[in-house]
């Protein structure tokens, strides 16, 4: 189930792969150099060159069809590149996949978990498929109530959870996995304001923590708030990079609007 995809784990007979990590002074935690791609005659990523260092939010805006889901699960190993390579912290994907998994945490736009299990059951089980099972009941409570999920909550079945609390729990399980890298697809789409607000705040939490973030988004406002650094994607290229230090949200909607009419 896609669930699953939060953790991942190695397909059935997967053979193990031996480590290939290319070392650096600082190495980026998340890095495409010459990604491609194509789905017969369409790239949906074209020549992307892509770095994100640890305590970075890197927010990918771009309309449908512009690679930014495409990209994501390239990192995630859901998928193989045409030419160019994906590293996380300095493994590459396509050859040590386990390792470059073990790094990274997804969170989908939907996160699906066990309905029928509690919030605290579905992160040890989550837990321990990342190889944390070792984490105590009380430390998986404690990071569900930091990530904002109410107490009373955290022993009631996921069926119950609205939207914005399936999220904490997502990041919860990033948590608890001890990611370095975090990536997320259009994470806060059908939230409320209040909700996306906090999501928002423990994205910033997770940046403090050294976890860097690739977040693609529809979200213009938010990409502002959140991120340190914006990439506005057209047809499978990257056609422009912002530093949210350096731009207001104005002028974040009016530098996107001007490429959307290219």
């Amino acid at each position: 189930m896609s669930t699953q995809a939060v953790l991942e784990t190695p397909a059935a007979g997967e053979a193990p792969a031996i480590p290939v990590r290319e070392a650096a002074l600082e190495d980026p935690v998340l890095e495409a150099r010459s990604l491609v791609k194509r789905y017969g005659d369409i790239e949906a990523v074209a020549g992307l060159d892509l770095s994100i260092q640890p305590g970075e939010v890197y927010c990918l805006l771009g309309p449908n069809g512009a690679g930014k889901t495409t990209t994501i699960h390239l990192f995630l190993g859901f998928i193989e590149p045409d030419s160019g390579s994906v590293r996380v912290s300095g493994f590459d994907v396509a050859r040590s996949a386990l390792d470059a998994r073990r790094r990274l945490a997804y969170v989908p736009e939907q996160v699906m978990l066990y309905r029928n299990l509690s919030g605290l059951e579905n992160l040890q089980y989550f837990a321990a498929l990342g190889g944390r099972e070792t984490l105590s009941t009380e430390r998986l409570t404690e990071i569900l109530v930091d990530v904002g999920l109410p107490r009373p909550a955290v022993g009631r079945r996921v069926a119950e959870y609205s939207k914005g609390m399936r999220q904490k729990v997502g990041i919860a399980i990033a948590v608890a996995k001890d990611a370095e890298a975090l990536l997320l697809d259009e994470p806060t789409s059908g939230l409320d304001p209040k909700a996306s607000r906090e999501f928002s705040e423990l994205i910033e939490t997770l940046r403090g923590r050294g976890v860097a973030v690739l977040m693609a988004t529809h979200d213009l406002f938010r990409a502002k708030e959140s991120g340190t650094r914006i990439g506005i994607m057209r047809h499978g290229r990257l056609v422009t990079e912002l530093s949210t230090d350096e731009i207001g949200h104005a002028d974040l909607e009016r530098i996107y609007l001007d490429h959307m009419h290219e």
